[in-house]
């Protein structure tokens, strides 16, 4: 017997007692009860699902009290809407049960969004495959679902937004899904190598050494999802390569799935040449958060200008991530948001784009007086 009791309910819990002792059920005064007969033995386990998670999960959501004995489920509650949406959700899922065989969590938020008439948390999207057997990654946000699905409808995406958005690591992912389902041949991960406050030429060891920090956090990723070992397997068969944005000049690729990630750092005749290394059967994501340029103040960024240039072609996809997409570190999220945009005379304000990112944080003429 699977058995649910609200906590809140302490008259409930004396007359689930008394009917078990006596065999004989009456509702506590002022509460209102509803029974449902029609659930089989066959589909209780996946319907109320391990350790009866989606039968908490309806409790809680509907603040009723359940039980099922004898194929014979009961719902016992304050509202008498409460009850009603609470059967209500449980045949519905019976059904799903019966056709599918299982329920998902993401079948259960559904039928419950069609049961209560509340909006999803965010658009359901497919989870991205990945090399790795039995490890699939979801989006945790609506902006992520949004950046998924952009990725797999067009040719080219633009991925703007703070840190902490899954950017870069979102790409990485559809990128290896797509080489695991032999969509394409190669994955090709690059950065702009700028300085960001120190120079190149102080750093030890040859050139590659030096820009190796700057593809860092590119091969993290991809690291994470297929492992070290078969990373270097295909790096050495050149399925994957990690290259700084001045290898990219006078190549053409096909069938590649391509990622310029700190896309903010590129100049603008850096961004045309990096985009017009397209070639047959390829895909290109582009990310960065253009409130973290280590361009020098009078360069224009090559993101800002591509943004501009390129939204109205049919096939380029620009995906505008937020502070809510945050999905690292809590304090993340408050990190942004202290260093937001102080307007200034003569700054423009393009949304995510409004801080100054030559702003130190130094006190103004004005501030100091």
């Amino acid at each position: 017997m699977i058995a649910v009791h609200n906590l809140g309910f302490a008259e409930y819990t004396f007359w689930e007692n008394v009917r078990r002792s006596s065999g004989a059920y009456r509702p506590p005064t002022g509460m209102t009860e509803t029974t449902i007969s029609t659930i089989e033995p066959s589909i209780v386990l996946p319907l109320f699902g391990a350790k009866d998670q989606h039968l908490k999960r309806l409790r809680d959501r509907f603040d009723v009290a359940i039980t099922l004995r004898n194929g014979l489920v009961r719902i016992s509650g304050e509202n008498d809407q409460n009850v009603a949406l609470a059967a209500a959700a449980i045949e519905r899922l019976s059904e799903i049960v019966r056709r599918r065989g299982n329920l998902t969590p993401d079948l259960f938020e559904e039928t419950m969004a069609e049961i209560t008439g509340d909006p999803l948390p965010f658009r359901r999207s497919e989870g991205i495959d990945i090399v790795q057997s039995g490890r699939e990654i979801k989006p945790k946000t609506a902006g992520q679902a949004a950046y998924i699905e952009a990725i797999r409808q067009h040719d080219l995406v633009f991925a703007v937004g703070p840190a902490g958005t899954g950017k870069t690591y979102l790409a990485v992912a559809m990128a290896v899904e797509a080489l695991k389902r032999q969509q394409v041949r190669k994955i090709v991960l690059v950065r702009p190598a700028v300085e960001a406050g120190e120079s190149l030429g102080f750093l030890p060891g040859d050139m590659q050494a030096k820009i190796n920090p700057y593809l860092r956090p590119l091969l993290d990723a991809i690291h994470e999802m297929i492992g070290f070992d078969q990373v270097q397997r295909l790096m050495m068969q050149d399925v994957i390569e990690v290259a700084p944005l001045a290898y990219m000049r006078g190549r053409t690729l096909n069938q590649a799935f391509i990622i310029l990630d700190e896309a903010q750092n590129t100049t603008v005749a850096q961004m045309k040449m990096f985009l017009t290394r397209m070639g047959f059967e390829s895909k290109i994501v582009v990310s960065g958060d253009p409130t973290q340029t280590d361009l020098p103040r009078q360069t224009p960024s090559g993101l800002n200008d591509a943004l501009k240039r390129l939204q109205k072609i049919p096939g380029v996809k620009t995906v505008r991530l937020s502070q809510q997409d945050i999905v690292r570190n809590r304090l993340v999220q408050q990190i942004v948001e202290a260093y937001e945009y102080r307007p200034r005379p003569g700054l423009e304000s393009h949304g995510e784009m409004c801080l100054d990112p030559h702003d130190d944080g130094s006190p103004t003429g004005d501030e100091e007086a």
